[in-house]
């Protein structure tokens, strides 16, 4: 991570044309401004007020408002991640998850003991335990620019929190704020479709074949949601 967010979201942006997003090459899009959110309890079903505090700061920072688009909060994520701790995925029912619990390479995937929903819990307590220790405060009453510190600090490894590296909650974290700017708006992210749109992604539509060897060619049609709703 580093102060530069925006160019974060360019690489996003550029990067997408190499996956499965069938990006068209060289087109640009309008983001329609939307209002940043819904109701204030929307999603709030498994954290805690304090939770989504840190959940709104730290996933503006991985993925923040800028030129190009909305960021992490605006479009939904923290509401995303918490509908997500409160699936099968969230409480580790789709993955074996008895022992023995061992550090091991790191192609051997996820190691601990932990669902993701207490891996989040624990890893929030643990975040804003540091902060205050290093800077006097909870996380989220940071200025971005020391949050983005920190979160560095997790992201790089040299920072161990009681029950596991900071690193291994930084990356559930960094991954599920991606997944919930891209997923489908039914689970609760990327809000307006914002997210696709950046992309000039089609969504769920029935067929969209033609359009996909036409290089530089604009796709005429925004998104569609899996439930069936339009941008």
């Amino acid at each position: 991570m580093s102060a530069h967010s925006s160019s974060r979201r360019r690489f996003v942006k550029n990067a997408a044309g190499t996956t499965a997003f069938f990006l068209l090459a060289g087109q640009e899009f309008q983001v329609p401004a939307f209002a940043a959110s819904a109701s204030e309890d929307e999603g709030k079903r498994f954290f805690s007020p304090a939770e989504h505090r840190f959940l709104d700061a730290a996933c503006d920072c991985i993925y923040p408002n800028d030129a190009f688009g909305p960021g992490a909060t605006a479009l939904g994520v923290p509401t995303f991640i918490d509908r997500q701790m409160q699936t099968p995925y969230g409480r580790g029912e789709l993955w074996y998850m008895q022992g023995p619990f061992q550090d091991g390479p790191a192609n051997l995937g996820y190691q601990l003991p932990l669902a993701p929903c207490d891996l989040y819990r624990q890893g929030i307590e643990a975040a804003n335990h540091y902060a205050n220790a290093k800077r006097g405060k909870d996380f989220a009453d940071l200025t971005q620019n020391i949050q983005i510190e920190l979160l560095s600090a997790f992201e790089g490894g040299a920072v161990h929190f009681p029950a596991f590296n900071a690193r291994l909650f930084f990356e559930q974290l960094r991954r599920n704020t991606l997944e919930g700017a891209f997923a489908d708006p039914i689970h609760g992210g990327n809000r307006h479709m914002q997210g696709w749109m950046l992309l000039g992604f089609p969504g769920s539509r029935a067929d969209f074949m033609d359009w996909v060897n036409q290089e530089g060619a604009a796709y005429p049609f925004g998104p569609v949601s899996i439930d069936g709703q339009k941008a």
